[in-house]
């Protein structure tokens, strides 16, 4: 069962970006795209809390994801409407059931996390993508010494003292390393705002992280209270509130040569 899955239920409710962010992003995508009326692919698209207004503004947009739990989230969106269905393809991103040359832009929206075999999934996004397609990365930014980022940090201190240490893999730096070199970028930011993070915020939404759900749970137990203890030592109190700068960031890539066939 794809690690997803078990997340799905309440991944909307933990990670749902605030309201109109998303119209903003599908305005900044579909102007950063040269095809008058693109045809578009979302790679990672999970419960649509990005792809949603792209359905219903009746886009030319396929949404695919690995998990079909997910999926099933992002067809529910839809299910009461008389509108636009969504076009949904459960598939392996290294492996995408579509023509070469299909799509006129390809999204990658916060897929990274955990990703170990990158190269695999670019090379079927250059597959799939125009000779003139644009590949869209797309990224929420959160401060480095905000309270997530430290409740991130001393996590990872517990899970490795425990013996517990899960795949945290995330190659983003990697993979801008190497679209430089190979593609023309550009950087962009749709939407910023302000949020409200307290400890035991992240605590629940980390619990549902889908490779922290992964983890054996007497392992997850003994890891949340050593964090809910340090939250407590470290901000005073589980409910501490802290407003937090975040700006939805994206990169828009145009390759320099064509994909060898």
């Amino acid at each position: 069962m794809p690690a997803y899955d078990a997340a799905a239920a309440s991944f909307d409710r933990h990670r749902a970006p605030p309201k109109g962010v998303p119209d903003r992003i599908r305005d900044a995508i579909l102007a950063a795209i040269r095809a008058p009326h693109p045809r578009l692919l979302d790679l990672g698209a999970g419960t649509g809390r990005i792809g949603a207004p792209f359905v219903a503004a009746d886009d030319d947009y396929v949404a695919v994801d690995l998990s079909l739990a997910m999926l099933h989230r992002f067809a529910a969106r839809f299910a009461a409407d008389d509108g636009p269905v969504p076009h949904l393809v459960q598939a392996d991103g290294r492996a995408l059931p579509f023509p070469d040359s299909s799509f006129d832009g390809v999204m990658l929206i916060q897929v990274f996390g955990g990703l170990a075999e990158w190269r695999s999934l670019l090379a079927e996004v250059r597959r799939v993508l125009r000779t003139d397609g644009t590949l869209v990365i797309g990224r929420t930014s959160t401060p480095p010494q905000g309270l997530d980022a430290r409740m991130k940090k001393q996590l990872a201190v517990i899970l490795a003292a425990i013996g517990a240490d899960h795949d945290a893999t995330n190659p983003r730096e990697e993979i801008e390393r190497w679209l430089a070199d190979t593609a023309q970028g550009a950087r962009q930011v749709p939407a910023a705002w302000d949020a409200i993070r307290t400890p035991r915020s992240f605590l629940d939404r980390h619990r549902t992280g889908a490779r922290f759900a992964a983890l054996p749970e007497p392992a997850k137990q003994q890891a949340l209270g050593k964090l809910a203890a340090w939250a407590v030592e470290t901000f005073g109190s589980l409910d501490a509130a802290c407003s937090e700068s975040h700006h939805f960031e994206l990169r828009i890539y145009r390759f320099d040569q064509p994909m060898d066939r």
